[in-house]
């Protein structure tokens, strides 16, 4: 079984925001950016200094280990706390160093490689090509700018936060799973550890402990599983040859694919119809676009490396080992059909920022294949985790099921 990560997020939030800090929270994070900016230049160079260290001695020193993990540790309690992932006002590092919300434990140093050592910043680079998907923009001593996904979930989380004085888990979640991420990919760059950073979101989110007496505890035992969900029974065995012409075998598919869209979308139009008026989608139609939010499902998921073998042309169920699990026929509330097209706008700000995440562990993935016939765990897990998020939003859209998508990874690593 895998060890545990040297690097681990721990989250003890309770979704409540104060609707002040979080609309002022955007300037009430300056000073803490400016004092990080300054220990950054301190922090580079000890991490300069470091590199040498450990090609003589293989471990890092103490006294740099704890600066440094400190540091990162810092840069994530402020960057949950400007993303809204959590809500009180972090201590400035070594001035205070109370525990946070969304915190980090770091294990102490230990022998490293000299060679992962010395092509640490080449070996870093897909990476930083995954947490870019997640944070874009320039290194700001250890992180990232926000931006990208984490950016569109905090504009978001912004709003419910003053509206609602929380945040949905969903989204929080994901937050943490950019956050657990790039702490990661900071650590490994800032040599505290050789472990290569892993990127499937399962493993950043657990759920609470049954005597947790949380708001969190309490939402998670009221909120009944989403009823569309992603089976993986992939192996991560790749065909090389099918890797290598991977594009060139989707197009078929993709052909078919747009020919059935334009269907679907005059199905989906009359099904909307149908409706507002009894309530319930047609058994008929509702049969047709689960096929068809099923095959799109297939498709992306061999398209993309998700998946290995070659997707059936009808989405049939059980057909795929990255199948899309759908509901049945159900009553649908008048009110939410109507206004579903505007409804969906923030799972589409989502599902963009996942999309590119998606494309990212396909371009690695296409590599890793073409030279170990096998794809990474963790790209794998994140793009099913994508794909599942994508399918919830179809299926939203063309009224399968009138359950909003969760943005949140689930926390069982075994599936996304």
């Amino acid at each position: 079984m895998m060890q545990p990560h040297p690097v681990r997020i721990v989250v003890t939030d309770d979704l409540v925001r104060s609707r002040l800090t979080v609309f002022f929270r955007a300037i009430l994070a300056i000073p803490h950016y400016l004092w990080a900016f300054l220990l950054g230049m301190v922090v580079a160079l000890l991490v300069f200094v470091n590199w040498f260290i450990l090609l003589v001695k293989a471990r890092t020193p103490d006294g740099i280990h704890g600066f440094v993990a400190g540091y990162i540790r810092y840069l994530t309690h402020l960057e949950a706390y400007f993303l809204i992932a959590a809500n009180p006002y972090p201590a400035f590092y070594l001035i205070g160093n109370d525990p946070y919300p969304v915190d980090l434990e770091i294990d102490p140093p230990q022998v490293q490689n000299r060679w992962k050592t010395g092509f640490r910043i080449f070996l870093a680079v897909p990476a930083l090509l995954v947490a870019s998907t997640l944070f874009w923009g320039g290194a700001r001593g250890g992180g990232y700018y926000a931006g990208g996904l984490a950016f569109a979930v905090a504009f978001l989380a912004w709003w419910v936060g003053l509206f609602r004085a929380r945040v949905p888990r969903g989204m929080r979640d994901l937050l943490v799973y950019c956050l657990g991420y790039s702490a990661q990919v900071s650590a490994y760059v800032f040599l505290l550890t050789d472990r290569y950073p892993f990127a499937s979101p399962s493993v950043f989110v657990g759920r609470p402990g049954p005597d947790e007496a949380t708001d969190d505890a309490l939402e998670v035992a009221a909120t009944p599983q989403h009823p569309v969900s992603v089976a993986v029974t992939d192996d991560l065995r790749r065909s090389r040859l099918l890797v290598f012409f991977r594009l060139l075998l989707a197009i078929p598919h993709l052909i078919w694919l747009l020919l059935w869209s334009i269907v679907a979308v005059v199905v989906a139009f009359l099904t909307w119809i149908w409706a507002l008026v009894t309530g319930t989608p047609p058994q008929p139609f509702h049969r047709f676009l689960s096929r068809y939010v099923r095959y799109v499902n297939h498709v992306y998921a061999f398209l993309f490396l998700v998946g290995n073998p070659f997707p059936g042309f009808v989405g049939k169920p059980g057909s795929y080992p990255i199948e899309l699990e759908l509901p049945p026929l159900e009553r649908q509330n008048r009110w939410v059909t109507g206004f579903r097209g505007l409804l969906a706008v923030p799972a589409f700000l989502i599902g963009g920022g996942l999309a590119g995440a998606l494309l990212v562990a396909a371009f690695l993935g296409w590599f890793v294949g073409l030279v170990l016939g096998r794809m990474p765990q963790g790209l794998r897990d994140l793009g099913a985790y994508a794909l599942r998020y994508q399918g919830q939003t179809n299926a939203y859209l063309y009224f399968i099921t009138e359950r909003y998508p969760d943005s949140g990874p689930r926390p069982d690593p075994a599936s996304p």
